[in-house]
């Protein structure tokens, strides 16, 4: 199955922000894990977010990660975020369970 990736307005500016090297490793990313097996998990790439509603899932992707949730056949990257802040965004804007 193909899901289609759309990007919320703030992971668009947040991928703006980023390196060109590092935006480009993110883009190749969502496309080799999120096009085809979103919720795939695995020990270093995808993780499933017990603590949180909203977002389900996160993608590691060098020193940044990409929270994302699916629904249906529609994947949603709500943020792409630095590892030194996921943990303050997930508190800010992640919905807990």
């Amino acid at each position: 199955m193909r899901y289609e990736i759309v990007l919320a307005p703030e992971a668009v500016e947040d991928l703006g922000t980023l390196k060109a090297n590092l935006r480009t490793a993110v883009r190749a990313a969502l496309e080799t894990h999120l096009r085809h097996e979103p919720t795939k998990v695995s020990k270093s790439r995808i993780k499933r977010l017990r603590t949180t509603r909203r977002p389900q899932y996160r993608l590691r992707v060098d020193e940044v990660r990409v929270f994302y949730d699916v629904a249906g056949d529609t994947v949603e990257v709500l943020a792409i975020v630095p590892k030194s802040e996921a943990e303050e965004w997930l508190a800010q804007c992640g919905k807990p369970s």
